[in-house]
């Protein structure tokens, strides 16, 4: 593998310059913004796995802007392994903490996101005008069966899950959008998925941060 390779991946960058994604690079700041929001609201609460999920959201910024700037290879792993590593421990939060299995089991159950998107994305690969973002749709697939699992046990959780899975797939679509229509907005749409990403990822560390909060009330 070539980790100093070129990616032109995104409708914005005409050249491989350091700032040739402006708009991509700066909207990164949502990420630290909305990291900065839930990091004062779940500090000293007693909540380190919504402490660490602020973290990594944080980490998801800094690697999304290395990725817009640097655009190589080794800036896209940056980019998308933070990505990954958020998706997994929120899985185990919410096994752990919300169906209340065992951490091994909760863990066990976790793992199986990986043979469950190996199966599903290739599915989401055959859905005209999604290209690269097929990679993504599995995950507000999964946050939905969540919701809807979790209807009767924790009806709130459930709802903000939903509210959650609804902007995620708003924003596959503006990241999706970004090449084809790429002639019409030279700008591109991948910026608009930064900022909704940046909001949904909040949002779900305040919908894990809330179950929190009422279960430890009762």
């Amino acid at each position: 593998m070539d980790w100093f390779q070129e990616i032109d991946g995104y409708c914005e960058r005409l050249s491989p310059a350091y700032w040739a994604e402006p708009i991509n690079a700066v909207t990164n700041a949502a990420f630290l913004i909305a990291a900065f929001v839930m990091w004062r609201r779940v500090q000293g609460r007693g909540m380190p796995l919504a402490m660490a999920l602020v973290v990594i959201l944080a980490t998801i910024g800094v690697g999304s802007f290395l990725f817009h700037t640097h655009a190589q290879t080794w800036a896209a792993m940056a980019d998308v392994v933070p990505i990954l590593l958020y998706i997994l421990v929120y899985i185990f939060a919410i096994n752990r903490d919300v169906w209340r299995f065992r951490p091994m089991i909760a863990a066990i159950l976790t793992a199986l996101f990986i043979p469950y998107a190996a199966l599903t994305v290739p599915v989401f690969q055959l859905v005209p005008g999604l290209g690269g973002s097929a990679a993504y749709a599995p995950v507000p697939l999964l946050i939905l069966i969540y919701a809807f699992l979790l209807r009767n046990r924790a009806p709130d959780t459930a709802q903000g899950l939903a509210v959650g899975a609804v902007i995620l797939i708003v924003s596959i679509a503006f990241r999706a959008l970004d090449d084809p229509i790429c002639a019409q907005v030279p700008l591109g749409t991948h910026f608009m998925w930064h900022i909704l990403n940046a909001t949904m990822l909040g949002w779900m560390i305040e919908v894990y941060r809330r179950y929190l909060a009422r279960v430890s009330q009762t």
